[in-house]
């Protein structure tokens, strides 16, 4: 017995051997310095044979750098929220990762023309490029950071390699491994928590299936592929300051898709953006043959063109675009696993994922370093370029007069200025095209290098190509599916709902330019005679003021409606009421750090007495709780949903909430909380007609129920009966069909207000109650 086991033992080592010595090479022909550590000797698998997680990335990457200190440097660019690091390579000849600083001061230069000096310019196009490879951006989408680590491997220990020594003698090549590590950690150990006896290659298995929230997001479910704009993530944050600082000629994005698919890479579908370049779509597209061309050698299926559209500026395969890189996604068909059967029979790999992104990674870093003059002139000639196409535009400037939600118009200039746009502030009253403009208004000239990035984000409609536009109308009359991949609007002066004009008149007026950093000021001053603070009602700034007095214990009342002060400064509604006498001893120290937390404006009053609206002792001066926020957690809400309403309460606004599963809602005694949060999500399944009578009964006990989307529709249901609403259909001009249990009504449209009063009126209601005054000598009568 103990000779058949250890002949079994025996066999399955061999078939095991037989089947590595099998696999072809990640990279062919290739001969490896053995100083340089392997995967086998730092991590104890092969490239591809497992799912590497982030401290093992962390340290493979670190070997590397202990290996060959001088050709290569690893630098950490962020944390993510559960405190993962996140990091960049730079892997180039020893003199180039040795002055790196001298390269990106360079590349800062080159991209400033009025900074050059005449003979500036020629010693600047005789600079390396460089490539910046980023992958993992999907925490589910794994294959890309064992490419990346590969690639790095192969840079740093290919012997007499002729694409590698192209690849180093021109240009520098920048790698990030994994720009979303808390969603991959989930992702790996939920997966190897699911793997039974041996791997499953069942689509159908746990293993590739996800539960809630799947690894695709970071800690609080972004989608990290789309915060590229809001930069609202400390992944983003870091990455983009890196891509500012060195300012690479090619970008890639790195993605994976469905399983069933093979590759894609550019040429890019349309349509295009019309602010990005035909030199950088045209640069890319040259990059894309070089793939096939490797791809054709390795027998690899791929496609062009036919989805993934550059449109949209806000990916990470757009946003570099518009400083001047030429930038494109990546995605391979996904093994989501290490073993994967597709629909036609085919036995899929991790290793067979990871190679396609090896082979794509070496390729683009070989035509960069072939395209090396092209790039530099092209980049050098984007920024000249956007200058004069600013100063020929009839919306040269645009201009935010900052009278309406300070906090905003704050938060807008310094997020332009943390994408690397130049925005000043007036420090003196000014005109522009014939409109007077006070002190502080922020203005941003886009006769810059990154004009383009400012038209684009900035103009309110961003058209499509007529020849596109005329298509997608063709299929929508046949009933097709658009060809639009995703977002098509994204005016942030829109999102941020501001104030926002535009000329061709640059404002000729002292100003400052404004930071990334710079703070949003708030302002408080005491005097021994004051008896209340004041905090106007308008902005964010104000909200983050209240949500930290609470936290702080104050004592802090809210106006119903809009009040006057005796001397008459008069207050919004909402406005926060702070009184000395209801407060500590230490009020005016708590409200000055209050201030300088929120940038909010507090006024000191030495009267309490109101000429206009509700007094500060009145109903309609209500002292506001310190309320406990729970909000629907886990199925049936949508991740994105649940995970960026989170974020905005807590990170946002600095207020903690209480995620709760929805299961567990039905079973929570509601009473600890004064607030309930539904996301977007499918609830019916879940709470059916028993959970909504338990929230009514909630509500009516005076519970504060926030509803989006998917909620809002459960509420709606008439069988629900939380919310006298119905769902309407589109509108058309045929007649419209009604839903069989009169769920939804035929769609409508409002022209005015007084047919929104009339579509909102109850259809009937009791008339007015009119109290009947008798004269005084029949109610005498009446009683004698």
């Amino acid at each position: 017995m103990k000779l058949i086991k250890s002949l079994a033992l025996c066999c399955s080592w061999l078939s095991a051997s037989v089947l590595a010595q099998a696999l072809p090479p990640m990279w062919q022909g290739t001969t490896y310095d053995t100083s340089i550590p392997s995967f086998e000797q730092v991590l104890g698998y092969a490239p591809g044979e497992r799912i590497s997680n982030h401290s093992q990335m962390l340290h493979y990457f670190q070997a590397l750098e202990k290996a060959a200190p001088g050709r290569i440097k690893v630098f950490e660019y962020a944390q993510s929220w559960e405190g993962r690091s996140l990091i960049y390579a730079a892997i180039g000849r020893e003199q180039a990762i040795t002055t790196l600083d001298q390269f990106a001061t360079s590349m800062q230069l080159l991209a400033s023309p009025e900074r050059q000096q005449r003979d500036d310019k020629q010693r600047l196009l005789a600079n390396l490029p460089s490539t910046w490879l980023a992958y993992g951006v999907h925490g589910n989408e794994i294959s890309s950071t064992d490419a990346a680590m590969f690639t790095a491997y192969h840079l740093l220990a290919a012997k007499d390699d002729a694409l590698v020594n192209t690849v180093l003698d021109n240009s520098i090549v920048f790698i990030d491994p994994l720009q979303n590590p808390d969603g991959r950690e989930r992702f790996t150990s939920r997966y190897y928590a699911s793997v039974g006896l041996e791997h499953s290659a069942d689509r159908y298995s746990a293993e590739h299936n996800e539960p809630w929230p799947s690894g695709r997001t970071n800690h609080y479910l972004f989608d990290m592929n789309r915060d590229w704009l809001a930069i609202t993530q400390p992944e983003s944050k870091g990455r983009i300051a890196a891509l500012n600082h060195f300012k690479p000629l090619v970008v890639i994005d790195l993605h994976e898709m469905g399983g069933d698919e093979s590759y894609y890479f550019a040429l890019t579908a349309e349509p295009f953006n019309p602010h990005m370049t035909a030199t950088q779509i045209a640069n890319m597209n040259q990059i894309g043959r070089n793939h096939g061309r490797h791809f054709d050698q390795y027998g690899f299926d791929y496609f062009t063109r036919e989805i993934f559209d550059a449109f949209y500026p806000g990916y990470g395969d757009s946003w570099p675009t518009f400083y001047g890189a030429s930038a494109s996604t990546y995605e391979v068909g996904s093994a989501r696993g290490e073993i994967f059967r597709r629909k036609n029979g085919e036995l899929y790999t991790y290793r067979d994922s990871v190679q396609r992104h090896v082979v794509a990674s070496l390729s683009t870093v070989e035509a960069t370093a072939t395209m090396r003059s092209k790039l530099l002139r092209d980049f050098a000639d984007y920024q000249t370029d956007s200058i004069a196409l600013g100063k020929k535009s009839k919306q040269r400037v645009y201009l935010l007069p900052n009278t309406r939600d300070r906090a905003g118009n704050h938060r807008l200039a310094t997020l332009m200025a943390e994408h690397g746009v130049v925005v000043h502030q007036a420090t003196d009253n000014f005109s522009a095209c014939g409109v007077k403009y006070p002190v502080s208004a922020y203005f941003i000239d886009t006769a810059q290098p990154r004009g383009r990035f400012v038209t684009t984000t900035f103009t309110a409609q961003v058209n499509m190509d007529d020849g596109f536009i005329k298509e997608q109308e063709r299929r929508r009359a046949r009933y097709l599916s658009d060809e639009i991949y995703d977002v098509t609007g994204w005016s942030l002066p829109k999102m941020f709902n501001l104030d926002v004009a535009s000329c061709d008149d640059k404002p000729s007026v002292q100003a400052r330019q404004v930071s990334a950093t710079d703070p949003l000021e708030g302002q408080f001053a005491t005097s021994t005679d004051d008896v209340a603070y004041i905090v106007p009602w308008g902005d964010m700034s104000a909200v983050r003021f209240l949500t930290a007095a609470l936290r702080a214990g104050l004592v802090v009342k809210s106006a119903d409606k809009a009040f006057t002060l005796d001397g008459g400064k008069r207050y919004p509604a909402g406005s926060l009421v702070i009184e000395r006498g209801k407060n500590s001893q230490s009020l005016s120290a708590t409200l000055t750090e209050l201030a300088a937390q929120s940038g909010a404006l507090i006024d000191n009053v030495s009267s309490s007495w109101v000429v206009d609206g509700p007094s500060f002792g009145s109903n309609g001066m209500a002292q506001l709780v310190t309320p406990n926020i729970a909000i629907a957690w886990d199925e049936p809400t949508y991740s994105s949903s649940a995970g960026n309403t989170r974020f905005v309460i807590e990170r946002q606004m600095g207020y903690p909430v209480t995620a709760i599963r929805s299961d567990d809602l039905m079973r929570a005694d509601l009473s600890r909380y004064q607030v309930l949060i539904l996301p977007n999500g499918y609830y019916a399944g879940v709470f059916g007609t028993a959970g909504a009578d338990k929230l009514k009964g909630w509500v009516e006990q005076g519970g504060v129920l926030v509803t989006f989307s998917g909620g809002t529709r459960y509420i709606a249901d008439a069988q629900n009966g939380l919310l006298d609403v119905k769902r309407e259909f589109a509108i058309k001009d045929e007649a419209e069909q009604s839903a069989e249990d009169g769920s939804m009504v035929k769609g409508s449209t409002i022209t005015s207000k007084q047919q929104l009063l009339t579509e909102v009126d109850k259809n009937q209601r009791s008339p007015d109650h009119v109290v009947a005054c008798w004269p005084i000598s029949m109610w005498i009568r009446s009683i004698g």
